[in-house]
């Protein structure tokens, strides 16, 4: 009754942040709500006059494809993408910043909550995997969840990524999984490129060594491990 007698553009109407009504019953998780305002109108890609980006992203900087993820609402989530949200579309930079892991993408929200049910609608829906400046793999890795690494894996993952902190000669992903060999075996059997873990950086001719640092420790560990599945 209220949405009949509100006059033409309710439905796109924004609070003092940019919020729209469908961006907060996303956000909150209201099934049927965020049904009802798609059905009559609201459209989950408001953008501005230059057309650059949806104003939710512009002014709070959390669109509604990221609200359903970050809180789980698989429910919500597959409306918006039912009514044609991009699966891709991402966080606003000013967010972005406020993560130590600038994360990205919708996708991130749900593999960082360990959230299977969420990452495979965002997967079956078009999410690229590998689009954040931390892997998702990565964070599925050392979460342990073996469902959720070979969901990754499954639509793409690359297990030849570079994790830009605590950065090793090899592929990041082998120092989350020396101590499983289920994982271990997931990233190998998906093209890990093991030769880098016996490539040294200076060359086969005789050289200086730097003082030794942590990740050079680590990664002497890794190569002696590589060793032994060598020999196996």
């Amino acid at each position: 009754m209220i949405f009949s007698a509100s006059p033409p553009g309710a439905a796109q109407c924004r609070t003092l942040k940019g919020e729209t009504p469908l961006f907060l019953a996303v956000v909150h998780g209201l099934r049927q709500s965020a049904t009802f305002l798609l059905q009559n109108g609201c459209s989950p890609d408001v953008q501005n006059d230059e057309q650059d980006s949806p104003l939710a992203v512009k002014e709070s900087g959390m669109s509604p494809i990221h609200s359903a993820a970050a809180g789980g609402h698989a429910q919500c989530l597959e409306i918006l993408l039912k009514a044609g949200y991009d699966p891709n579309v991402m966080l606003h930079p000013r967010v972005r910043r406020s993560y130590d892991d600038e994360r990205r993408s919708a996708l991130f929200f749900a593999v960082s909550n360990n959230d299977l049910h969420c990452v495979r609608i965002l997967l079956e829906a078009g999410a690229m995997v590998n689009q954040d400046p931390v892997n998702c793999l990565q964070v599925a890795l050392r979460q342990g969840n073996y469902e959720l690494i070979n969901t990754l894996l499954k639509y793409g993952a690359n297990v030849n990524y570079y994790s830009r902190v605590n950065t090793t000669h090899f592929p990041t992903a082998l120092q989350y999984a020396l101590k499983d060999e289920v994982m271990l075996r997931m990233i190998l059997n998906n093209g890990y490129d093991v030769k880098r873990c016996f490539d040294c950086p200076y060359g086969d001719s005789s050289h200086d060594y730097t003082p030794w640092t942590t990740s050079v420790i680590k990664d002497m560990v890794v190569r002696q491990t590589c060793m032994i599945i060598k020999r196996d």
